[in-house]
């Protein structure tokens, strides 16, 4: 069962369409996997268009000497617009992408079936391909951690999005489940494992920052991670 959602305040600007390329692609993973999400979302946009056409009927409501013309003038044009229109958009089937690490098969999201990304770049038992989006500072990665696989204890200099597509892993706070969205930044320190491997989707903002033992060592390969 999924137990880590994304915040109200996510969900409403995922809504609105005003969320960062790689976070909304993120959330939309998210509401693909949980019913949850997915009543929430249906509702968010359901109480959108209510107020968007309360605001239009209320524009014109009790039209004053000469705006009736001019309404019925506009409601002429925009129905000439539609019906000079013949152009049609793209339709397509989603078919099912499928990607193999390590020996492992995934099935991608539908979200990130028409999106390109890198080869796997392997490190140790982690294994990253970066997803092609041009997002600012924001990077988008595919992460597959083999069996028996950890990250040694680290913090954030950003944040870091942890979106769990299949598989299984824990850290200090509890396991993971297939669904996940776990948010963290500078004020959380974790050290992820799994026993049976695990892929993830992963958004972050600045590089992770190993913190204890002979991690720390890993700092300067701290943005190759991830």
């Amino acid at each position: 069962m999924i137990k880590h959602h994304p915040s109200e305040t996510l969900l409403k600007q995922y809504c609105d369409a005003s969320l960062a390329t790689s976070l909304s692609l993120a959330v939309s993973i998210h509401v693909d996997m949980c019913p949850v999400c997915q009543a929430k979302v249906a509702k968010i946009e359901a109480s959108n268009a209510n107020a968007l056409f309360s605001e239009d009927t209320a524009q014109f409501e009790k039209p004053q000497t000469g705006q009736t013309e001019l309404l019925e003038e506009f409601e002429l044009n925009v129905l000439d617009m539609i019906t000079s229109d013949d152009s049609i958009d793209e339709v397509y089937e989603v078919e099912p992408v499928s990607i193999k690490v390590n020996e492992h098969n995934y099935q991608l999201p539908r979200a990130l079936t028409r999106i390109s990304h890198s080869k796997f770049t392997q490190v140790g038992k982690l294994a990253r391909s970066r997803i092609a989006l041009d997002d600012g500072p924001l990077r988008s990665s595919l992460l597959h951690i083999d069996a028996g696989g950890e990250i040694p204890e680290h913090t954030h200099t950003g944040f870091e999005v942890t979106l769990l597509l299949d598989g299984e892993f824990s850290d200090e706070d509890g396991s993971y489940v297939p669904g996940d969205f776990i948010w963290q930044d500078g004020s959380h320190q974790h050290t992820p494992l799994t026993k049976d491997g695990c892929l993830c989707f992963t958004v972050v903002s600045s590089a992770l920052h190993f913190n204890k033992g002979f991690s720390k060592l890993l700092n300067p390969i701290g943005n190759l991670i991830y």
